[in-house]
C-alpha cells in the first residue's frame, strides 16, 4: 500500500506541475520560443518543467544525484517533445478548429504523460 501511495503522490505532483507549467505559467514569448533552438522560450519552459519535477521525485526518497539525472532527462525530453510539436504545427498549419490540431495536441500531451510514467518507474525501481 505504501508503494501505491507514493506512486499516486508522485503522479499527482507531476500532473499539477504539468498543468501549471503548460497552461498557467506560459506567456507568449515562451510559446513563440518553442521550435527554435536559438530562442530562449523553449529552454525556459522545459526548465520550469524540470524544476517542477523535483518535488515529485522527493516522494521516492531517492538521492540528490539520481534526482539530478532524472530532472536533466525531463528537461531534455520535454524540450524535444515541444520542439517536435512546434515544427509539426508549423508544417501542418492547423488551428484549434481542425482535427489535426487536436491530434497533435493530444499526441504531445500523451508523450508528456508517458514521460512521467517513465520518471516514476525510474525513481521507484
Amino acid at each position: 500500500m505504501e508503494m501505491a501511495i507514493t506512486t499516486v503522490a508522485m503522479l499527482a505532483c507531476l500532473q499539477l506541475k504539468h498543468f501549471l507549467a503548460d497552461y498557467v505559467l506560459q506567456p507568449l514569448w515562451i510559446l513563440r520560443g518553442k521550435g527554435d533552438f536559438r530562442r530562449i522560450g523553449g529552454y525556459v519552459h522545459a526548465g520550469g518543467h524540470a524544476v517542477g519535477t523535483v518535488p515529485a521525485l522527493t516522494f521516492a526518497g531517492i538521492g540528490a544525484t539520481r534526482i539530478a539525472i532524472l530532472v536533466l532527462a525531463e528537461f531534455v525530453v520535454h524540450y524535444l517533445i515541444d520542439y517536435g510539436k512546434a515544427l509539426l504545427s508549423r508544417h501542418c498549419r492547423a488551428d484549434a478548429t481542425m482535427r489535426a490540431y487536436w491530434a497533435m495536441h493530444g499526441a504531445d500531451q500523451l508523450m508528456h504523460q508517458l514521460t512521467y510514467a517513465a520518471l516514476i518507474l525510474a525513481a521507484l525501481a
